[in-house]
């Protein structure tokens, strides 16, 4: 698939969870091959999500994911991820399935009701949390869409340096936080510390 194409299916997932989570309802989508088992019987047939972003949101309601190729096109929607053993803690089962679906390069983009966030999730970790209810956080989705292409290809350059925190590895513009790899090492740090004191 082409890079503009990925992009363009990304902006469409969190434009589409930004508004479900601004009405306090959550969401989970999952793009790449995920184990999963459906909930409902599937009587939509598959779609290009690109095309039809309408019957994605209203889908996207159902308890479960919908699950999607790299290209848009839907596999299953009320799909119930199976379980790998990861939890995401302090979280509920919507999570902890996000968690589950993001390995092996998937993109996992979660709408959570509670705090009405929407987080993406890729390679086994949260990558981004946008807050829905930041005014006109909209307009900030595609920098927050070149920012997860940078984190894939290694950098954090997509928002310029201005923005970015250093120390913490993360990246600040308003209502989007985007966690980077020096985030991670330094919780993985802290936990090994924590640990022996």
């Amino acid at each position: 698939m082409k890079k503009d194409n990925v992009k363009e299916l990304q902006e469409l997932l969190i434009n589409v969870g930004l508004k479900i989570a601004k009405r306090g309802e959550g969401a989970l989508f999952v793009v790449g091959d995920v184990d999963y088992d459906t909930l409902v019987a599937q009587s939509v047939k598959s779609f290009n999500v690109l095309k039809n972003p309408k019957l994605l949101e209203s889908l996207a309601l159902m308890d479960g994911a919908v699950v999607m190729d790299k290209k848009g096109k839907m596999k299953a929607y009320g799909a119930m991820i199976k379980n790998r053993g990861k939890v995401f803690r302090n979280f509920g089962t919507r999570h902890s399935a996000g968690l589950n679906a993001a390995e092996d390069d998937n993109l996992v983009v979660l709408v959570s009701e509670e705090d009405k966030k929407v987080r993406i999730l890729k390679d086994g970790k949260m990558i981004m949390q946008i807050d829905a209810m930041q005014k006109n956080v909209e307009k900030s989705v595609h920098q927050a869409v070149n920012a997860l292409e940078s984190l894939g290809a290694g950098t954090l350059g997509a928002l310029g340096t201005s923005l970015l925190v250093p120390s913490l590895g993360i990246y600040l513009v308003p209502g989007i936080v985007i966690f980077g790899s020096v985030y991670y090492v330094g919780r993985k740090i802290h936990k090994r510390f924590s640990r022996k004191t």
